[in-house]
């Protein structure tokens, strides 16, 4: 069984997994958002897609079931179990640029977009490479205008969602930023990478 690690609050991880080994992340105090990104350990250039995803899927409220697509339109991760059942797809990662523009803060402020950046880099993975993330646990909602509200994570203490790799992948993780998507406040995200094999529960 793999070991279990702590993403600190506001910052970020990247790994490889093969294909069929399983992802479990866990949000250990509850409502902390995890932005993900995926990119074929073989060939960076293909990654995840919110676009073909939710074309694919037909959806726009990823869970249990549905699978994560590529930009190649190849599925990169099946959702294998979703105690919380809220994620989104819509939102970039936040950047510096987030809090210069949306929160009026022109300091430095802590960003997913850095923090994957940062953690990807060694793969080879420039910052213009890195897309749209999978947003574990984040909740955002929208009326019947199209008009776009975040929401504090209705996940609880100990919410986990768990994936398996269809391909050979490299992962960018994160334990979010941005106050707005957390409820105010950063705390740690959890993980664990376990092969196929393995009992799947933690």
């Amino acid at each position: 069984m793999s070991a279990l690690h702590i993403i600190a609050p506001q910052s970020g991880a990247a790994f490889e997994m093969n294909k069929g080994d399983i992802l479990t992340v866990i949000d250990p105090l509850g409502q902390q958002v995890s932005d993900m990104v995926l990119f074929n350990r073989d060939d960076i250039k293909e990654k995840i897609s919110s676009g073909k995803t939710m074309d694919f899927e037909e959806t726009i409220l990823l869970t249990k079931g549905h699978f994560l697509w590529s930009n190649r339109s190849q599925k990169m991760m099946e959702i294998m179990e979703d105690s919380n059942g809220r994620n989104d797809f819509l939102l970039a990662p936040c950047s510096p640029e987030t809090f210069k523009i949306m929160y009026n803060n022109p300091g430095y402020h802590p960003s997913c977009l850095e923090n994957l950046n940062k953690n990807l880099i060694g793969y080879g993975i420039e910052l213009d490479g890195i897309p749209t993330a999978f947003n574990i646990f984040m909740n955002v909602h929208f009326d019947t205008t199209g008009q776009l509200k975040v929401l504090p994570p209705t996940s609880k203490p100990g919410d986990l969602i768990r994936f398996k790799a269809e391909m050979d992948l490299i992962v960018g993780l994160t334990a979010c930023s941005a106050e707005d998507s957390n409820g105010g406040t950063f705390k740690p995200i959890h993980f664990l990478v376990t092969n196929a094999s393995f009992d799947k529960h933690i």
